[in-house]
């Protein structure tokens, strides 16, 4: 994978073809910016990502969305990946992508993308985890520091297992093990240290949106306003984009 994958390069919009996507224009309310935007902040290929994504959304209109890129650091190499999350009235839009560098030099790159489409109606949880600093002199300004987004729809589960134990550091003896089960097809740990205050806040507001949607409730209205992303050049065109991750 190569060490910092090339940004594309603004291009100017299209003349001659009336827009047939609707969704590409949208902003979505109250998250911090748009998909375009977003796409555009993280960097990672957005061109090819918005494209894919508007192909799988099929002319569907984007709802709420949440991009997540990662970056992992192996030896000598920094991998990166995306996860970018579309959610419409009635389908959740998840699409992955990793680059592959082949030779030593990092001319020669493929990228490597999924994409999957689930019907809203079948997702059958939505899982948030909250991780706050100093819990003791909490108030309600205070921040959330790290948050874990897990959705479930096809009936996958995790098994985490160890040993277990009696409590009794003296203790010896085997006592077996124990573990938990979680029921999850895609999880995404969003941490304001790594990713931002704004990250945090657009991944619950996303995580509002899709359950609203999933259980048939109008959408809820942010408890706080959103701040304001910092502005940023280059505009990303008439695209879109979308994500997933194990």
């Amino acid at each position: 994978m190569s060490p910092q994958p090339p940004t594309s390069k603004p291009q100017a919009p299209r003349t001659g073809h009336p827009a047939t996507h609707s969704h590409n224009a949208h902003d979505h309310g109250a998250q911090g910016q748009s998909l375009e935007g977003a796409l555009q902040q993280a960097g990672f290929y957005p061109r090819l990502v918005a494209d894919v994504v508007d192909d799988a959304l099929d002319g569907r209109d984007c709802m709420a969305h949440l991009v997540h890129l990662e970056t992992h650091f192996d030896r000598a190499e920094v991998r990166r990946h995306i996860t970018v999350l579309v959610l419409t009235d009635d389908m959740l839009v998840i699409a992955h992508v990793d680059d592959q560098q082949l030779d030593e030099a990092g001319e020669q790159i493929v990228a490597q993308i999924s994409t999957e489409s689930v019907p809203v109606a079948q997702i059958r949880s939505v899982v948030l985890s909250y991780m706050y600093a100093q819990p003791q002199n909490y108030k309600p300004s205070d921040p959330v520091r790290e948050l874990t987004l897990s959705i479930a729809w096809s009936g996958g589960q995790r098994l985490d297992m160890g040993p277990a134990s009696c409590g009794d550091p003296q203790c010896e003896a085997d006592h077996g093990y124990s573990g938990t089960i979680a029921q999850e097809d895609i999880v995404l740990r969003i941490s304001a240290e790594a990713d931002g205050l704004q990250a945090v806040q657009d991944a619950k507001l996303f995580a509002r949106a899709l359950r609203a949607v999933n259980t048939g409730s109008p959408a809820p209205v942010p408890h706080s306003p959103v701040p304001a992303p910092r502005p940023r050049t280059g505009v990303f065109g008439n695209r879109l984009s979308r994500g997933h991750q194990r």
